[in-house]
């Protein structure tokens, strides 16, 4: 196998696939015979076991035995991010890739990462190779089959170039960080220093990866092809897990603030969607603690203040509510009358989902978040 990718070809370029793994048994098998099975063949799979106390090791032994491509790192529980940063360590490819245990990748979906980056120059003119994805809900009943419905910016992704800087394809920063649908050219990785925040369990630390990768080059390339199935349990996870987490949102999206002003962003579509997103991660906060602990508040409160208001009070994507957060937050007086932008935001919001994925599957999100404070 080539590791150097001097004169690669799309077919001889090796593609280290990382797998952070904690404690992943039940699906560990169905993700790694999805990696395994690519239609591009030259994989350095790399499964880093971050500590399980079930039968992942022998789940992810067996499947070495058999297969020469692997790399297995044993080492104590720290974290997602440590985990993919020890991946990161031990990877020798031209491209670098992150699946998670409990999803699987589309047949081809390295492959159609690949073709979509030597469409623009290959690893001489793309950092970070980006697709589209498919969302993998349990079924309505019991008995019935899992939901399989489009991402939330397939068909939103619309540079008028390609390859191009994250502000021409802002819609990849307005969703779930979704870092696991993409290549990363690992020569940028260790160029720019990019590494994942490491914090105990999950953390989000894909959040300011997300900006990291993104907001550093000019050089990102697009499909919209679906490349990776994301394993979803409700429509509300994130909500759900950051209830009995309320601090890490905003925590890591500090983070992404940070890592935004190192790239130096100044693009006034990405500020919007930085802007969103914490917004949206303040709401997330104030519900699961409250504001009436002097910490909780100051953590919203110092977050809140690296906002310019006009981009807050003119985004028709922020809701009323969360501008009436953040104006009681930074004290100044909360907007009156309707919202007419966030009101076209939601009609915009809602065509979308009919059209992506059916009238069914748009009037059950909306049920969820009717249901969501949030």
């Amino acid at each position: 196998m080539s590791t150097t990718g001097a004169s690669e070809s799309p077919v001889t370029s090796l593609v280290s696939v990382i797998i952070p793994i904690y404690n992943a048994q039940a699906t560990l098998d169905e993700c790694l015979v999805s990696i395994e099975a690519q239609t591009h063949r030259e994989l350095e799979i790399v499964c880093v076991n971050d500590g399980s106390t079930d039968g992942s090791a022998e789940v992810m032994r067996a499947h070495a035995a058999a297969d020469s491509r692997y790399v297995i790192v044993d080492k104590p529980n720290e974290g997602y991010g440590a985990s993919c940063n020890r991946g990161l360590d031990v990877a020798r490819g031209t491209w670098v890739a992150i699946v998670e245990p409990d999803d699987t990748l589309e047949p081809d979906g390295i492959e159609a990462l690949l073709a979509c980056a030597q469409r623009c120059g290959g690893e001489r003119g793309v950092d970070v190779a980006k697709g589209a994805y498919w969302r993998v809900f349990p079924g309505a009943s019991a008995g019935s089959g899992p939901v399989r419905v489009s991402c939330p910016y397939r068909g939103r992704v619309r540079p008028r170039r390609q390859p191009f800087a994250v502000g021409d394809g802002v819609e990849l920063l307005l969703h779930h960080p979704a870092i696991w649908s993409a290549l990363y050219r690992r020569a940028y990785l260790e160029e720019q220093g990019i590494r994942f925040v490491e914090v105990p369990g999950a953390g989000w630390a894909d959040n300011p990866f997300l900006v990291e990768t993104l907001c550093r080059t000019e050089r990102i390339a697009y499909t919209d092809e679906c490349v990776y199935d994301y394993r979803e349990r409700d429509l509300m996870e994130a909500e759900s897990f950051a209830g009995r987490s309320p601090l890490t949102p905003l925590e890591r999206w500090n983070d992404m603030m940070d890592a935004a002003e190192r790239a130096g962003e100044k693009d006034p579509r990405v500020l919007e969607a930085l802007a969103v997103r914490g917004v949206n991660y303040a709401l997330i906060t104030a519900e699961g603690a409250g504001l009436g602990d002097e910490a909780v508040r100051g953590l919203v409160k110092d977050s809140m203040e690296r906002l310019d208001p006009a981009v807050v009070l003119s985004s028709g994507a922020i809701s009323p509510r969360g501008k009436r957060l953040y104006c009681e937050v930074v004290g100044l007086p909360a907007p009156r009358g309707r919202d007419w932008r966030h009101l076209a935001h939601l009609v915009r919001e809602a065509l979308y989902r009919i059209r992506e994925n059916g009238l069914g599957f748009a009037l059950r999100t909306a049920r969820s978040r009717r249901g969501s404070r949030v």
